[in-house]
């Protein structure tokens, strides 16, 4: 069984791991990154679009990281435009 489902009875939700420091977290504690079927990468704030999917924490640290190392790139399998790039630093 994945790391995304929980345990009967523990209460923690869904794991995922950070592309940047690749720490493990809980689902809506990392942003949500998606390669959209039509093309295209985009914040996914709701954590249900359809696509390709990779998380990054919100620290800005992690967010340095996953652009120098180009992470996200790797991890979508597509070139992440500076538009999205320019959104993750603008989030809380």
């Amino acid at each position: 069984m994945g790391k995304s489902r929980p345990k009967a009875g523990d209460g923690a939700g869904p794991v995922r791991t950070c592309v940047a420091c690749r720490q493990e977290a809980g689902k809506r504690e990392l942003i949500r990154v998606v390669r959209r079927p039509e093309g295209g990468v985009a914040l996914d704030p709701t954590g249900r679009a359809s696509g390709r999917g990779a998380y990054v924490h919100a620290t800005a640290e992690c967010i340095e990281v996953a652009r120098k190392r180009r992470a996200l790139d790797r991890a979508l399998g597509t070139a992440v435009e500076p538009a999205v790039w320019s959104e993750l630093t603008r989030r809380p």
